[in-house]
């Protein structure tokens, strides 16, 4: 397949019943247009998050990492996620998806595609990769729970779950963020030590913060323009900066509010902004004290002022109120989110017991520099709100790989008791952050066990019907979690790209992932 015909086999799924696909019209806001050029020189990427080297994409979730391996693996479908239709997905190494029963969805799979390593896709891959990616001890948290997938021939494979859980429908918006994996590289555990998808770049090596692609010339929608792509980690945001402007890097992500000022009416440099399914949040540790108090997280939230943040942010951020992005399926903006209520604040301080922060702990908030726009000018306002209104907070910022070994505690109970984070995951799903964070059964960063807030989540994950699954998740579901407040949803981060003028057709989605199948440098 040529790269001029690669938008003909993107068509989009019928998320809702049989109908006949359709090409998608490409947003402008999310693709600039290609132009023919010859191969060159790599395209270099500097990254603001520092890799694990875990080559396994179930393994962990570090964002920079998958971003890297969004060019590295194909998914079943892809997601570009707009406010539009943020339940929308165009096809990849599926070409259509059918539900024979609430249980049971039929995937039919794309011929001819083969990995890097010169093995055929089949449908031994997605269950292999299924199979596997659904077991609990996955880090990565992708899924809903087990599954099981029947091969029913090369190019048929039907995912199946059991009757008694929930339905097969899930795995429509999950197609598009789980990584389709070798069944051989999973059987011998080499998944972990190089990467071998079906995209189209190929894994050379690592060389420090360094990671260098090639391009697979055997990619099924056509050979890339690149010569390969360097990725790198520069945690530093001026120096990433810097380098853009003089010419050592091509993309840079991550700017911060004012570099965009600094870049606007630079010849040479053109910006890309978009709107992206990353909310930035307030994480409560809430397994232990003494935010294992609910009233106490409430209260919390009442003191802080958005609208101060907001103005830190700039064009980085957008409101919130919702713990999850509007490019996610089931978003609403609620009435009753919290919003900042100083009287609220000490009514609900003197309930938990702490009138006026009274007999309160001293109290860590755990934020990052130079990954995250502006944290620590945020941080430092939000420290002060919570100063003002009674609470013994000391801010603590940290380098970007100490604050990720901080971060990412699976009980929830790591150090500190407030810490700040974003969530971002390439697929519409809402349960990619809500069931990944709030239920019992993960409590990846927060920690909260709670009975109702795991009974909404079930309900609202075991409803086949999507149209009433959204009901569920807008009317029960996201006004319970704003309501327990084991995380405070500060904003929705505004993804901010500047890349070199001549760097032509590159796809960028809201989770930060990039199709460079389609770039030049000209």
């Amino acid at each position: 397949m040529t790269t001029m015909n690669r938008r003909k086999f993107l068509q989009r799924a019928a998320l809702f019943g049989a109908g006949a696909a359709v090409v998608p019209q490409i947003d402008p806001s999310f693709f600039l247009r290609s132009a023919l050029a010859s191969r060159g020189a790599p395209m270099v990427f500097l990254a603001a998050e520092n890799m694990t080297g875990n080559w396994d994409p179930t393994s962990h979730t570090n964002l920079a990492q998958m971003n890297l391996e969004s060019m590295v693996f194909g998914t079943l479908t892809r997601a570009p996620m707009t406010e539009e239709d943020p339940s929308e997905i165009r096809y990849e190494l599926a070409t259509g998806m059918e539900l024979l029963d609430d249980h049971t969805l039929e995937v039919t799979l794309r011929d001819g595609v083969v990995f890097h390593n010169g093995a055929s896709f089949t449908a031994a891959d997605v269950k292999a990769t299924y199979e596997y990616g659904s077991r609990s001890d996955r880090p990565a948290a992708w899924h809903p729970g087990r599954c099981e997938v029947e091969v029913v021939d090369d190019y048929t494979a039907r995912i199946h779950t059991s009757g008694d859980d929930f339905p097969a429908s899930m795995y429509i918006l999950l197609s598009s963020f789980l990584p389709i994996l070798s069944a051989a590289d999973i059987e011998d555990g080499s998944i972990s030590d190089r990467p071998n998808g079906t995209g189209p770049f190929k894994y050379v090596e690592r060389r420090g913060n360094d990671t260098t692609l090639e391009a697979f010339d055997d990619y099924f929608a056509g050979t890339p323009q690149l010569s390969g792509i360097r990725y790198s980690f520069v945690g530093d945001s001026s120096s990433r900066l810097l380098a853009l402007m003089n010419g050592e890097a091509d993309v840079i992500e991550r700017l911060e509010p004012e570099q965009l000022e600094t870049l606007r009416g630079r010849g040479g440099v053109k910006i890309n902004k978009m709107l992206s399914v990353e909310n930035k949040y307030l994480w409560f540790r809430c397994s232990k004290p003494p935010f294992d108090n609910e009233l106490l997280r409430l209260a919390a939230c009442h003191a802080i002022d958005h609208e101060q943040v907001l103005a830190i942010m700039g064009e980085a951020a957008q409101e919130s109120r919702a713990h999850i992005s509007p490019v996610k399926f089931g978003y609403a903006d609620l009435d009753a989110y919290p919003q900042f209520d100083p009287e609220r604040c000490q009514q609900l301080l003197s309930e938990a017991g702490y009138p006026r922060g009274e007999g309160l702990p001293e109290l860590e908030y755990i934020t990052s520099i130079g990954f995250y726009p502006k944290t620590q000018e945020y941080g430092e306002l939000i420290t002060a709100m919570l100063q003002a209104q009674g609470f013994p907070v000391t801010m603590n910022v940290m380098e970007v790989a100490a604050w990720n070994d901080a971060y990412y505690h699976r009980e929830g109970g790591g150090p500190g008791h407030m810490v700040d984070g974003g969530w971002a995951t390439g697929s519409p799903e809402p349960d990619l952050v809500l069931r990944t964070h709030f239920h019992s059964s993960s409590r990846r960063v927060c920690g909260i066990q709670d009975d109702e807030i795991d009974a909404a989540l079930d309900r609202e994950r075991n409803e086949p019907d999507l149209d009433k699954r959204e009901r569920i998740i807008q009317e029960e579901t996201l006004p319970l979690i704003a309501r327990k407040a084991p995380a405070h949803s500060l904003f929705t981060s505004v993804f901010m790209h500047a890349m070199r003028e001549d760097v032509d057709g590159l796809f960028l989605y809201p989770n930060g992932q990039l199709d460079a199948s389609e770039t030049a440098i000209s």
